[in-house]
């Protein structure tokens, strides 16, 4: 349980899986835990289906108003555009590294680790992905493995990662284990 503890979910304005988002979400309050929002920008984010728009989320806070201090863990929804963009903005990716320096849980699912190669936080770690980034990963120093979930301590936090949608529900139980810990 993970009761008392707050979770940020770092996603950016558009391109999030929303089932990689919602799945995670309602782990963490199932678990007693609070999910909060987090974006680059303030209103409301466009979730996707894949490639089709599917539902928006209200944006509880942007990284610019709120440190890795302010939460529990972090949790980092796939999809391909999100992560892609999450990299490309100085300030979520500070945000996220922020949580390694501060030794909290992460968990990431899908392309979502894109944003921690660049925070440069993937060297010596153990991870897995969608497959298209295992050569990124590898490249930031990092070993990729395919299994539907893994839990690497071998740093200065817990890092959680999955595949893809199919792997939510061992990723959503090793997220809670994690925030729990």
């Amino acid at each position: 349980m993970i009761q008392g503890k707050t979770i940020a979910f770092l996603v950016a304005p558009e391109g999030i899986e929303q089932v990689e988002l919602t799945e995670p979400w309602k782990a963490v309050q199932q678990a007693g835990g609070t999910p909060k929002l987090v974006s680059t920008g303030s209103g409301r984010v466009q979730a996707f289906n894949h490639l089709d728009k599917a539902d928006t989320f209200p944006v509880d806070a942007t990284v610019d108003e709120v440190s890795a201090a302010d939460f529990d863990g972090l949790v980092l929804p796939g999809g391909v555009a999100n992560p892609d963009f999450l990299r490309t903005q100085p300030a979520a990716v500070r945000f996220a590294q922020a949580f390694f320096e501060a030794g909290k849980p992460v968990a990431a699912i899908c392309h979502a680790p894109w944003t921690l190669v660049e925070a440069d936080v993937v060297r010596g770690r153990t991870l897995t992905s969608w497959p298209s980034l295992q050569t990124d990963l590898r490249n930031a120093g990092a070993t990729w493995v395919d299994q539907e979930v893994m839990v690497c301590t071998a740093g200065p936090n817990t890092l959680v990662t999955s595949r893809k949608p199919d792997d939510l529900k061992a990723f959503c139980q090793a997220a809670v284990d994690a925030f729990g810990g």
